[in-house]
């Protein structure tokens, strides 16, 4: 029986046992969870989590009684921790993940990138990759890198945007890919996903970190996932924006896979799936694969088909 003075909102912020969940009015509420609801059977370290839609009961001090969590649309997860089964939802219900990578300082692997992208592709969830700190190119060699970077993931279907969070270069394009929409950004501390948020959206002011200088890796300034609802000016009609900051991921570790369903969320080796001989290729060693002719022909880039061979060789092993 659900209280007949219940009121639903959406969750912006988590810190542990606490939810602010934001109302209709824009005004936000601290929250708790009802006790026995924790005790639903799952493998969720976190059974609410930023970007649900949650039904509430005011208390008198204030403060806010959930009762119910709506049924997500997506969601995203990752290890509790490296040796976990349990899972850590990062956020619910995403309109896009922004992938942010930087070519150095810290420098984003393609195995890191293509680790999220699995997983978006797996959770349904439509992602671009953002390359920040593109004003950081200041030789030829530089740019030429950036330009194969860009190039293997636009040729693999996805959107690309590279942009600066220092000089501005390519925030407009990254404004109008994401008004009206609940994106998460996600991607090594380091990057700049604080400082691109600030600037999308002066006023922000989140915190942004240095590097490190051992190590020349980002320090962590975001230490729990949060939605900013922000008002985006683009030339499309006023509708809400809500932006995803998270903790920077230093691994990323993939739960519920199994390796004959991987190549299917390479959108690349989808295309070509139907053409293998054998319905439960593994595109490794099988005869008339067409996922290995496409690599070979060119049509499908090595490097992503050696990290789909390095997920695939990490699920098996688990």
């Amino acid at each position: 029986m659900h209280p007949e003075n219940m009121e639903e909102g959406l969750v912006i912020r988590t810190t542990g046992s606490w939810y602010k969940v934001l109302r209709e009015g824009g005004d936000t509420v601290d929250c708790r969870l009802r006790g026995n609801y924790r005790l639903r059977g799952n493998k969720q370290t976190n059974p609410v989590a930023v970007g649900d839609r949650v039904g509430y009961e005011l208390q008198d001090d204030g403060t806010g009684l959930i009762h119910d969590v709506a049924d997500r649309r997506n969601y995203i997860v990752r290890r509790a921790t490296k040796l976990s089964k349990q899972t850590h939802v990062i956020a619910a219900n995403i309109d896009l993940l922004c992938v942010v990578g930087t070519l150095g300082l810290p420098r984003t692997s393609t195995g890191f990138i293509d680790r999220l992208l699995v997983t978006a592709e797996a959770y349904h969830i439509p992602a671009c990759l953002v390359l920040n700190k593109s004003d950081l190119l200041v030789d030829d060699d530089l740019m030429a890198m950036q330009r194969e970077l860009a190039d293997l993931y636009r040729s693999a279907g996805y959107q690309v945007l590279e942009v600066s969070a220092l000089t501005g270069q390519g925030i407009d394009d990254l404004r109008q890919a994401i008004a009206g929409r609940t994106v998460l950004f996600s991607g090594h501390s380091g990057v700049g996903k604080s400082a691109l948020l600030n600037a999308l959206c002066p006023g922000l002011d989140l915190r942004v970190g240095a590097l490190s200088d051992w190590s020349l890796k980002g320090r962590h300034t975001t230490t729990f996932a949060e939605i900013h609802p922000v008002p985006l000016r683009t030339q499309q009609p006023a509708r809400n924006t809500y932006l995803i900051d998270t903790p920077g991921i230093k691994e990323f570790g993939m739960v519920d896979f199994n390796g004959q369903e991987l190549s299917h969320f390479f959108p690349e080796m989808r295309a070509v799936l139907p053409d293998c001989h054998f319905s439960n290729c593994t595109h490794r060693h099988e005869p008339r694969c067409a996922v290995k002719a496409a690599v070979e022909e060119g049509r499908i880039s090595p490097e992503r088909y050696q990290n789909y061979l390095n997920i695939l060789d990490g699920i098996e092993d688990e």
